[in-house]
């Protein structure tokens, strides 16, 4: 019985240090993980265009005229509390085509699309608003 218990001692200290080792690990913040393939190691952040519906309920934005950059660009439309009309945002031209949500009045509507060189149209996809003028020009580079 003696030599029995011998052995569960060294057993159950290995065991115990097993569990040490294995759960140590490095807390190195300067250790890096591999992308996945077709991610890149550091995706650069939207460029972030913003504009807003009129405050008096007019069918235009402030301002009708935008300029970016090639790449991912997110659209920040808000909607003044005194609009007294639901918009949206979209984009569309150079084979995108890309509608963001129609929100209330007082709230904001985002919209992210990459976007290559060349001119956009951007509108409010809400009822026929852009046929009635709600759009504008955005030229990216």
């Amino acid at each position: 019985m003696f030599s029995h218990a011998r052995w569960e001692v060294p057993a159950i200290a290995v065991g115990a240090l097993a569990l040490l080792v294995g759960g140590c690990g490095s807390n190195d913040k300067k250790s890096s993980s591999t992308p996945a393939a077709g991610q890149s190691q550091s995706a650069a952040p939207a460029q972030t265009l913003k504009l807003e519906a009129d405050e008096d309920g007019g069918l235009y934005f402030k301002p009708s005229k935008l300029t970016g950059k090639a790449g991912a660009v997110t659209f920040v439309m808000t909607n003044p509390k005194s609009t007294g009309k639901e918009h949206g945002i979209a984009v569309k031209g150079n084979g995108v085509d890309q509608d963001g949500p129609v929100v209330k009045p007082g709230k904001t509507a985002t919209l992210t699309a990459t976007l290559k060189p060349g001119r956009y149209t951007f509108y409010c996809n809400y009822e026929n608003h852009a046929k009635r003028g709600m759009k504008g020009t955005l030229t990216v580079q």
